[in-house]
């Protein structure tokens, strides 16, 4: 997810929305290795399925390169589709600052709030079967649970748990040290704890409890565990062969990846936080996927193999979101557009969890570009940086 630390990329621009902002000192506590500090190995060649055949350096490489030279990333990687359904892979840094090992070609990465645009797009297909009602109440799904000063589901729709529209409080902002497992419903006690942040559907701010309620509602109404629908629904269906949702207890990562690091402060010694419990993100931001497999997501998504048009349309109708996205962002029923330095919008949403960072999306004619780096990132420079590259990679 995106943010800071525990909340979610600003979800995605860095984006404020969510930063997750204790997991970053949590995994630290209990982190895998702590390496030590020097210079990171020079940035890797390009790693690429198609040869560049200009002589000049390729803009996403130089980009890649940059985010490992100037912002102190172990480790950078992309994965650039065109409008053809072409494909290039990229990598800078090293997979391990430990051992230098080179950084795995589309290795996997945890995604963060990207897993939020899957479970809208369950929910929305859902709504497409009849089984729920974008403007029913959070209550006709689950009654009595959600309640507090301010707070009632009785006066919260489902668009508005989808579109950040609820108030209702974030509860990854008042997670404390431990880094364990948390069930669903503890995250969503945590934030019932505090009062809502302003009346249902008079203003937008991004709350990783929307996605906590709107995963329950998808267990409540198909019977079936969260992680299932989503392969289920999504990953089988479109081929996503990198793509999964952790079982409780799992903190490794299954196939071919960077190492994702923690650093307190810019002269602090990088902390491997890669095995983790990812549990507190749930559907908010508990996959682990690769760049490549969000490209063919994104795509498959907008040219509508996932949700029917009426569907689609709704999930593309979106409200201002700048102040956690950038400027001229909006954020739909889980997708976020951005305007691109090359004219048009890139449809996507981003993603922030410990040790990783993830920018990126896709357009209507096919292009889809998605950018990873190993560290998650904490200052508004480093990510507007991350955001540019995913634009170069965009716009090439």
């Amino acid at each position: 997810m995106r943010g800071q630390t525990r909340q979610g990329l600003r979800s995605p621009g860095g984006q404020q929305g969510g930063r997750w902002r204790r997991t970053l000192c949590a995994a630290a506590a209990v982190a895998i290795g702590v390496m030590t500090q020097g210079a990171l190995a020079p940035p890797a060649a390009s790693d690429s399925a198609v040869t560049p055949t200009a002589a000049r350096p390729d803009a996403v490489q130089q980009s890649l390169n940059a985010l490992v030279r100037d912002d102190g990333m172990p480790a950078a990687l992309a994965s650039v589709q065109d409008r053809n359904g072409r494909t290039r892979t990229y990598t800078a840094g090293v997979g391990d600052v430990a051992t230098g090992s080179k950084v795995p070609k589309d290795g996997q990465v945890r995604i963060g709030s990207n897993t939020k645009t899957f479970t809208a797009v369950v929910v929305l297909q859902l709504v497409a079967e009849g089984k729920v009602g974008l403007d029913a109440s959070v209550d006709t799904y689950l009654p009595g649970l959600v309640c507090g000063k301010g707070i009632d589901g009785r006066n919260i729709t489902v668009r508005q748990l989808l579109q950040h529209t609820s108030g209702l409080p974030n509860y990854s902002n008042y997670l404390g040290d431990d880094v364990r497992y948390y069930a669903p419903r503890e995250l969503l006690a945590t934030a019932l704890r505090h009062p809502a942040d302003f009346p249902p559907g008079t203003r937008w701010k991004y709350s990783n409890t929307n996605y906590v309620l709107a995963g329950l509602i998808v267990q409540k109404v198909t019977g079936r565990p969260l992680g299932e629908e989503l392969d289920r629904r999504i990953i089988k269906r479109i081929g996503l062969r990198h793509t999964y949702f952790p079982a409780p207890g799992d903190a490794s990562i299954r196939e071919r990846h960077p190492h994702g690091y923690y650093r307190e402060s810019a002269d602090a010694r990088l902390r491997d936080i890669t095995e983790t419990d990812p549990s507190w993100g749930w559907a908010a931001g508990q996959l682990v996927s690769t760049s490549s497999d969000l490209n063919r997501f994104f795509t498959a998504l907008l040219a509508g193999r996932l949700l029917p048009a009426a569907q689609l349309a709704q999930m593309r109708s979106t409200v201002p979101a700048e102040a956690t996205f950038g400027s001229g962002s909006r954020y739909g029923l889980g997708l976020v557009s951005r305007p691109l330095p090359c004219g048009g919008l890139s449809w996507g949403h981003g993603g922030s969890f410990p040790g990783y960072e993830t920018r990126g999306g896709a357009t209507d004619d096919g292009r889809a570009a998605h950018v990873a780096v190993t560290m998650q990132l904490t200052d508004e420079a480093g990510r507007k940086n991350l955001e540019r590259a995913a634009d170069a990679a965009l716009c090439r």
